[in-house]
């Protein structure tokens, strides 16, 4: 009986942390900003913490369509962000890295320093959602 009992919570236990190891987003808490500028110099990192913002991107970056590929983008890319996820309050905020390229058809090419993500693209309205808080943030300006 005792051997059922521990067989019982080892698979519990099992069934958790594989469900567990799916998830792979937490809750985006703030992004970091870097312009390229003129010059190709990256500028200052600049912070977006309001919610709405968060809230807004949060849901622009998961419209992204990603394929595992490896490319090599000719220009520097016109912006660098950095995004901040909180998946328990007592642990440190993961981050990951994209870097972006509007393109002239409006929409947007992402490269991520995510294994599992690591080439994607925006459409339009998803591109034009990064355009208006990412560059046109009153922060970023």
């Amino acid at each position: 009986m005792r051997k059922i009992i521990n067989f019982t919570f080892l698979f519990a236990f099992m069934l958790l942390l594989v469900g567990c190891m799916g998830e792979d987003t937490g809750q985006l808490t703030r992004v970091d900003v870097q312009k390229n500028d003129a010059e190709e110099k990256y500028e200052e990192a600049l912070m977006i913490t309001d919610n709405e913002s968060i809230e807004l991107l949060s849901e622009a970056f998961k419209q992204i369509k990603w394929d595992n590929r490896m490319v090599k983008i000719a220009r520097k890319p016109d912006l660098k962000a950095t995004l901040f996820y909180t998946f328990d309050e007592n642990m440190p905020a993961r981050l990951v890295e994209y870097e972006i390229w509007f393109n002239e058809s409006g929409t947007a090419t992402i490269i991520s320093n995510n294994e599992n993500k690591s080439y994607g693209e925006l459409d339009k309205e998803s591109a034009k959602t990064l355009i208006n808080i990412l560059l046109k943030h009153p922060l970023v300006q």
